[in-house]
């Protein structure tokens, strides 16, 4: 029997503490050639802010999405962002069709940050390439959170607490920062 149990569960929560995170070793994460650092993170800290809302907000309003769809959608986003980098414009999508919708819904959010940016900077800031970092970085992180399980949710959850949903504030200019812990 699966039980679908609310974020706020507070079963769900105490058995969260005692959980041990499977052992990611980062020499066998994808995109290694791909190099994030905190000066990388610090200077793109408004884009990581914004797709890190837009993740918790895609994955808390698609219903059942689980933290694998995410990592599928970030797989086909990731390979999206590739082909834009050599010139040609060929959008990835996942077969599965929650990663589907969580691929388009942080797709827009991207796409409505740079509209943003655009219209607060009078100009294009924000590279495709910061893009692929900030996507391959938030991959890296639903790796590492991930409890392993098929219908988990760890990694949304995670998130969750550290970018509550809903700010009102405008990706292009959020401020604060992300703590990893």
């Amino acid at each position: 029997m699966t039980l679908r149990c609310p974020f706020d569960c507070e079963y769900l929560q105490e058995a969260r503490k005692h959980e041990r995170p499977a052992q990611v070793n980062p020499d066998l994460f994808p995109n290694r050639d791909i190099q994030i650092d905190e000066a990388f993170l610090y200077q793109n800290e408004a884009l990581l802010i914004g797709m890190g809302k837009a993740v918790i907000d895609a994955a808390l309003t698609t219903a059942g999405a689980v933290d694998s769809d995410l990592r599928e959608a970030f797989e086909a986003l990731i390979r999206t962002q590739r082909t834009l980098q050599s010139g040609l414009y060929y959008e990835t999508r996942p077969e599965n069709p929650i990663a589907a919708e969580l691929c388009r819904r942080i797709r827009a959010a991207i796409d409505e940050f740079r509209r943003i940016e655009r219209e607060n900077l009078q100009m294009a800031k924000t590279r495709d390439a910061d893009v692929l970092g900030i996507l391959t970085f938030l991959q890296r992180m639903e790796l590492d959170r991930n409890n392993g399980r098929k219908l988990g949710r760890a990694f949304i959850d995670f998130m969750r607490g550290q970018l509550p949903e809903g700010s009102a504030e405008s990706p292009a200019r959020a401020s604060g920062s992300l703590i990893v812990t």
